[in-house]
């Protein structure tokens, strides 16, 4: 292989070998992730032959990271982040202390310094950013209210991550480690060793404080700004480019003029565009490249781990697993209870947060750097996050299995909701369900309609609307099945009857009744999430009428041969439609 194309190689043999074991883990019924981790262990250092270079698989690692938080920010308004911040700080906090705590104790047993304590406590205490946003986007919870209180406590653990990284270096000398005399920033804004502990927290608070203002102030002006004056062009490639140069550009800038987390400054960049109408296309551009980084973070993570070490170090690797995936957990589902969540959610938060990631990985650098952690300190942090991160999927599947107990709990201890009457939408006499009117903190499965011989419409974009504005003119029973707040919140305003949700998810589904349905309608744009719900539409009722939409001839295929009695696809819809003015206006005079 040429050596002087480190970067090709690097990304050729994570991803191929990515590809791989996934699809082999897949197989299995294993989650994908691990035969990531696997591939980068055989592309790592500690294993013969090819070796990747693990500086740039880091690097595009962090790509994948900002990515992704930016995604996240797509679907995850200002007022979601302030509706969680009662549980989501004071959660954040007690649980990052107790779970230093646990480290520090572990590092007192192995006869470490107290700087290396509290090194390793902190790099335990926060959850991987990539690993807990798969697992909520998996399971479709980011728009819920479980997702928006793991990714508000999410941030709030970014947050003082940061504050940690820029303290360590001024406290190295007192914890007993080498002294930092210069700066303390890696930001262009730098933080002179003069100012004191508590003059480089204040200063730090205020570049945290300013990096939002500008968010909140110039931001949400000149993003979507820049976004509209790009769709007007028409231009899909400028749209794509301008998408990840907002996304990549507002993080690189957050990090090197405000000192916070290039994670933390994508995460605004995605919350600052969804206040825009092309927020949606924005998102749908920037997935492709979303997956295929964050596949290579966890190629990268697996670089880093020699398994040699399961053996040199067994009983600390299993007392630092013990406090990530139980210790941790077991602080969060306390906290969440003691908040009066109930014991859904409480387990969900504990099973996000039951890993750790890319900040204890820096954390661990930095602490090696200052003398403060010794390298067996660093050691258990890696063998620590592979281990969690392989165990993570199988605590969500434990929580599935558990899923049905929870509903029976849920729906024994919950109040019975009111029906309400809602507009047109509805037949004579009937009522519609009262998802969206009841607020409630459990987010278990959506009440089940009482409509029936209705049509249930999959989507209310921009094709979705027009037939549900159709539909509704029409006085035809429908609802709409929608998991974009905006949109449902736009839907409730018009007294058309929702099911909030995936409509994949086969709970969501249900409440749609489609066993009494009479036709189902499928306006979104995703051919592969559209056969799954048409195979589970079939199953419930062979009887129903399935009309759906494709861009390709393909997908029409696919369609069709998954049950739908119609597909119809836009292009050909396009050119019909000139054909028919073309002709026409050409029959015109030899008729006159």
């Amino acid at each position: 292989m040429p050596h002087d194309t480190p970067l090709i190689a690097t990304i050729v043999a994570g991803l191929g070998l990515a590809f791989v074991f996934g699809a082999l883990a897949n197989r299995f019924r294993i989650p994908p992730l691990v035969g990531y981790l696997i591939a980068g262990v055989l592309v790592g250092p500690n294993t013969p032959g090819f070796v990747a270079d693990a500086g740039l698989a880091n690097e595009l690692a962090e790509i994948g990271v900002i990515l992704l938080m930016f995604g996240v920010g797509l679907h995850f308004s200002l007022k979601d982040l302030l509706s969680v911040r009662a549980i989501a700080v004071p959660g954040a906090i007690v649980q990052i202390g107790f779970a230093t705590a646990l480290g520090a104790g572990l590092s007192w047993m192995l006869g470490w310094t107290m700087g290396a304590g509290l090194v390793f406590g902190l790099a335990l205490s926060v959850a991987s950013t990539v690993v807990l946003l798969r697992a909520l986007q998996e399971r479709r919870l980011i728009e819920t209210e479980r997702g928006r209180i793991a990714v508000g406590w999410l941030i709030v653990e970014d947050l003082a991550m940061v504050l940690a990284l820029v303290l360590l270096p001024a406290l190295a000398g007192v914890l007993g480690g080498q002294e930092q005399a210069a700066v303390h920033s890696n930001g262009l804004l730098s933080l002179p060793a003069s100012y004191g502990i508590w003059g480089v927290v204040g200063i730090t608070l205020a570049k945290v404080a300013a990096f939002v203002v500008v968010m909140l102030v110039v931001g949400r002006r000149v993003i979507p700004w820049i976004l509209h004056y790009v769709a007007h062009t028409g231009s899909r490639e400028l749209f794509r480019l301008a998408v990840l140069a907002i996304a990549l550009g507002v993080a690189f800038g957050a990090a090197k003029l405000f000192g916070v987390s290039l994670a933390l400054g994508a995460f605004f960049a995605g919350m600052i565009m969804s206040e825009s109408e092309l927020s949606h296309r924005a998102a749908e551009e920037s997935l492709p490249l979303r997956d295929a980084f964050s596949v290579l973070f966890f190629v990268s993570v697996g670089m880093l781990f020699d398994p040699f070490s399961l053996i040199s170090n067994g009983w600390p690797i299993l007392a630092t697993l013990v406090i990530i995936v139980i210790g941790k957990s077991l602080a969060a589902f306390v906290i969440v209870l003691a908040f009066g969540y109930p014991i859904a959610t409480a387990l969900m938060i504990s099973a996000s947060l039951a890993q750790i990631g890319e900040f204890s990985f820096i954390l661990a650098e930095l602490g090696v750097g200052l003398n403060l952690l010794p390298e067996q300190g660093r050691d258990l942090i890696l063998a620590g996050a592979i281990l969690s991160i392989v165990l993570n999927p199988l605590m969500f599947m434990a929580l599935d299995r558990m899923k049905p107990w929870l509903d029976k709990r849920a729906a024994r201890t919950a109040p019975p909701a009111e029906a309400k009457p809602v507009g047109p939408a509805t037949e004579p006499g009937q009522v519609a369900s009262v998802a969206a009117a009841v607020v409630a903190k459990e987010d278990g499965p959506p009440p089940k309609t009482t409509l029936s011989n209705h049509a249930i419409l999959i989507g209310y974009g921009r094709v979705g609307s027009l037939v549900g504005a159709a539909l509704k003119d029409a006085a035809l029973p429908f609802l709409v099945v929608e998991d974009a707040d905006k949109t449902l919140a736009r839907l409730k305003a018009d007294d058309i009857e929702t099911v909030a949700g995936n409509a994949a998810n086969a709970e969501v589904f249900a409440a749609a009744n489609p066993e009494g349905a009479s036709r189902l309608i499928l306006a979104i744009p995703n051919a592969f999430e559209a056969g799954q719900i048409v195979l589970r539409a079939r199953t419930a009722n062979p009887n129903i009428n399935v009309v759906a939409r494709a861009h390709s001839d393909a997908e029409v295929e696919h369609l069709k041969g998954l049950g739908a009695d119609t597909v119809i696809m836009g292009e050909r819809e396009i050119a019909r439609g000139i054909v028919e003015e073309v002709l026409g206006r050409a029959a015109e005079p030899s008729t006159a």
